[in-house]
C-alpha cells in the first residue's frame, strides 16, 4: 500500500475552485482574481488559476497554478492579467471528446469561475448547459468584463474595466486635442469598441470633440466609408465657418465591422478574421487607414487641412485599474462566493444600483436562435446622448448651406442628419 504524505492527501480531498480568464484584458482582471482567491481561501477552499482560458478545460494536460494569499495580494491592484488569456472557442467536437472532467475530479473542484466578455460569457453558457446535461456537480459563475461596456447588465450597470479604460482614453484624447489647439490641425482617432460605441462616445464627449462616429448612429442608414468621410468633412467645414481651424474626429472601431468587404477592397483595405468570425481589427491601425482615406478626400475637395492619426486601443487594456474598478471588482469577487454559497450556478454576478449582489442567468440573456449573448449598444434615444449630438458636436445643417458653398459646391451632401437619414 502506498502511503501519501498528509499534506498531499489533504489537498486531494480539499474542496477547490478554478478560475479562468478569456478574451482580451481589461483593467480589474487581477482585482477580480485576487478578491475571489482571498475570499475562498479564507473559507477553506483551494483556488486554482487556469492559464490559457477555455483551452485548458479541453486539454489533457491543463496549465494551472495554485493561487495563495501572497499571490492574490501581489496582483489584486495591478493591471493586465496574471492568468494567461486566450480567445479559444471550443467546438461541439471539443465538448463531445475533449472536455477534461478528470481535471475537475482529481482536484475536487466544485466551482468554475469564468471572467470575460460576450464571447467568454456565451461559452460559459454552453459549459453550464453541458455540465447540467451530463449531471456533473460543478457550479459555474461568470464575471462580466469588457472595456467595451457591451454586456447587457440591468439598469445600465457598467462592465468592469470600462470606467478605467474610459478615464485613460479620455486622458490620452485630452492631450491629443490640446495638440490640435496648439498646432491648428486635426486628428483622426479610433477607439476600441467592437460591437458598441460606449467607449468612443465617452472619450469624445469628455473632450467636446466636434465629430463622434459610433455604429449605433446608423439606425436608419447603412454604414459606409463614404458616409463617415462626409461626416468628417461636415465637422471640418462647420468649424471653418465658425472660424475654428482645429479639431478631432473619433470613430468607434465597431463601424469598421459594418463596412462591406467590397467597399473596403475599393479603398484598398483587407481584414483577416479571428476564430469567432470577427475582423481582426487590432492588426491594422484604423486611425491610420481612415486618416489616409480622408486625406485623399480633402485633397479632392481642395481643402487644405493637416490631419494626423491616433489609435486608442491596446494602450488602455492593461493599465492599473482606477479606484472605481478596484472597488467594483473587489465587490464582484466577493459576490462570486456569496452566490456560490447560495447554490446559484449558470449565471453572471453583478452589483445592482443599491449595492446588492445579484445573479443574472446566462440562459435568460442569450439569443434563442444563436445561443449567443447579444451586445448592449448605446441608446441614442436618451437625452444624455442626444444632447451630445445637438449641442457638443459640430456639423453642417441647412442653416449653413450658403456659407458652406465657399468650401463645397453641394453642402447638402455633408448635412450630418441627412447623411444618417435622421
Amino acid at each position: 500500500m502506498v502511503h501519501l504524505p498528509p499534506i498531499y492527501s489533504y489537498r486531494i480531498m480539499q474542496k477547490s475552485i478554478v478560475i479562468l480568464t478569456g478574451g482580451g484584458p481589461a483593467p480589474g482582471m487581477n482585482t477580480v482574481v485576487g478578491s475571489i482567491t482571498k475570499t475562498f481561501i479564507s473559507n477553506g477552499y483551494r483556488v486554482l488559476g487556469l492559464h490559457g482560458g477555455y483551452k485548458g478545460l479541453f486539454s489533457p494536460d491543463p496549465n494551472f497554478v495554485e493561487l495563495d494569499f501572497f499571490k492574490a495580494d501581489d496582483i489584486f491592484n495591478r493591471g493586465g492579467s496574471f492568468l494567461v488569456m486566450s480567445r479559444f472557442k471550443p467546438t461541439q467536437e471539443d465538448f463531445d471528446k475533449n472536455f477534461n472532467l478528470k481535471f475537475f475530479q482529481d482536484n475536487n473542484i466544485e466551482l468554475l469561475v469564468t471572467i470575460g466578455g460576450d464571447d467568454t460569457a456565451s461559452t460559459a453558457n454552453r459549459i453550464a448547459k453541458f455540465l447540467k446535461e451530463k449531471n456533473f456537480p460543478i457550479a459555474n459563475i461568470h464575471v462580466p468584463k469588457t472595456i467595451d461596456n457591451d454586456l447587457p447588465l440591468p439598469q445600465n450597470i457598467p462592465t468592469f474595466g470600462y470606467q478605467s479604460a474610459k478615464g485613460e482614453g479620455s486622458r490620452i484624447a485630452a492631450t491629443v486635442y490640446e495638440d490640435a489647439r496648439t498646432s491648428h490641425n486635426w486628428f483622426v482617432i479610433s477607439a476600441m469598441g467592437r460591437s458598441a460605441g460606449h467607449l468612443a462616445l465617452a472619450i469624445g464627449y469628455t473632450n467636446h470633440f466636434p465629430m463622434i462616429v459610433i455604429p449605433e448612429m446608423f439606425n436608419k442608414s447603412d454604414i459606409s466609408v463614404e458616409k463617415i468621410l462626409n461626416m468628417a468633412v461636415s465637422a471640418i467645414i462647420k468649424r471653418k465657418i465658425l472660424g475654428i481651424d482645429y479639431g478631432a474626429i473619433i470613430i468607434s472601431e465597431g463601424v469598421f465591422e459594418g463596412f462591406s468587404p467590397e467597399e473596403l477592397k475599393n479603398y484598398g483595405v483587407r481584414f483577416s478574421y479571428d476564430e469567432h468570425g470577427h475582423p481582426e481589427l487590432g492588426k491594422i491601425s484604423k486611425a491610420q487607414m481612415f486618416n489616409d482615406i480622408l486625406d485623399v478626400k480633402l485633397s479632392q475637395l481642395g481643402l487644405k487641412v493637416k490631419i494626423r492619426p491616433v489609435e486608442i486601443g491596446y494602450e488602455i487594456r492593461c493599465i492599473t485599474p482606477h479606484a472605481y474598478d478596484l472597488v467594483y471588482c473587489t465587490e464582484l469577487g466577493m459576490g462570486v462566493y456569496k452566490l456560490f454559497k447560495q447554490g446559484i450556478t449558470g449565471c453572471m454576478v453583478y452589483l445592482d444600483l443599491n449595492g446588492n449582489i445579484k445573479s443574472l442567468y446566462l440562459k435568460d440573456m442569450q439569443d434563442p436562435a444563436t445561443g449567443k449573448i447579444p451586445p448592449r449598444g448605446v441608446n441614442i434615444h436618451q437625452d444624455k446622448v442626444n444632447m451630445i449630438f445637438e449641442y457638443i458636436m459640430h456639423y453642417i445643417t441647412p442653416a449653413d448651406y450658403e456659407a458652406a458653398k465657399k468650401y463645397v459646391p453641394d453642402p447638402e451632401k455633408y448635412d450630418f442628419k441627412k447623411i444618417l437619414n435622421w
